[in-house]
């Protein structure tokens, strides 16, 4: 939905996919400028930590060369899984999620920016360049830097930035296996949105627009989140929402499943902040 891919066989029969960024005439958000960077950064601290993703071969500004996985998304996968094995992955995502959380960073924010030296002054500019965005797009929004700058004191809870991964729904996680050997988690791809910062930021798109499920609790090793936690949970979603109002503006997206998505991201924004 952003860089192209291309799935590539060598003459030994060796696949890999090529990413390829945007031509440098294409109108980008802020943040998603410089992202083939930040996803070859990601996927190296990730495999640095056994955690499962695909090998990069090669990479500079505009492509990204890498190892291609096996399997299928959980997203095209999911009507075949019965709840039980839906629910083991779930707890096998935990487990991986956990592990991610432990990698540390030099700054809060977008490696590639927005960022600053305290998770607040981060999440505030990135939420300052995607309301700035928004202007330059000319999309209207309500009021949503007051009710943001509200609840800001929260962040102050996080001291140390983490990595998260922050677009971890379930067409950017493959599975491989099958009924009868068990279904496990291949890899994971497209950290080009991560950023350093609140591991709870990771919840907002694990649970993408609904309640985190027990399975994924128990597997990450929670069992809940107190009020504050909620709060900065509801932040880390209304800006979410921002971006998916904002982007399909360049991105050129039209017709009647866009306009549906526009007006639930813009409820789910009045939700999460309570406008």
């Amino acid at each position: 939905m952003f860089n192209t891919a291309y799935l590539l066989t060598a003459a030994d029969g060796r696949e890999t996919v090529l990413k390829v960024a945007p031509p440098p005439d294409v109108p980008l958000l802020t943040h998603e400028r410089g992202l083939m960077r930040t996803e070859a950064l990601a996927f190296e601290l990730m495999a640095a930590h056994g955690l499962p993703v695909p090998e990069v071969l090669l990479h500079e500004d505009d492509f990204l060369l890498m190892t291609a996985l096996k399997g299928e998304s959980w997203r095209s996968a999911r009507p075949r899984l019965s709840d039980a094995e839906h629910g083991a992955l779930r707890r096998e995502l935990g487990a991986i999620v956990r592990e991610l959380h432990t990698i540390r960073g030099d700054v809060f924010g977008y490696a590639q920016g927005p960022n600053a030296a305290t998770w607040r002054a981060a999440f505030m500019a990135m939420v300052d360049a995607a309301l700035a965005d928004a202007e330059r797009f000319g999309v209207e929004l309500p009021d949503v830097r007051p009710a943001v700058e509200a609840q800001a004191h929260l962040l102050d809870e996080v001291t140390e930035p983490v990595l998260v991964h922050f677009d971890l729904w379930d067409a950017n996680i493959f599975l491989a296996g099958g009924r009868e050997e068990g279904f496990r988690i291949e890899g994971i791809i497209d950290p080009e949105r991560a950023l350093f910062g609140d591991p709870l930021a990771e919840m907002a798109t694990v649970a993408l627009f609904t309640d985190l499920d027990d399975d994924f609790k128990a597997g990450y090793g929670i069992s809940g989140f107190t009020e504050a936690e909620e709060t900065r949970i509801a932040l880390y979603r209304a800006y979410l929402c921002v971006v998916m109002i904002v982007e399909g503006v360049p991105r050129g997206y039209a017709g009647e499943e866009h306009e549906a998505h526009v007006r639930f991201f813009r409820e789910k924004l009045v939700e999460y902040l309570g406008l």
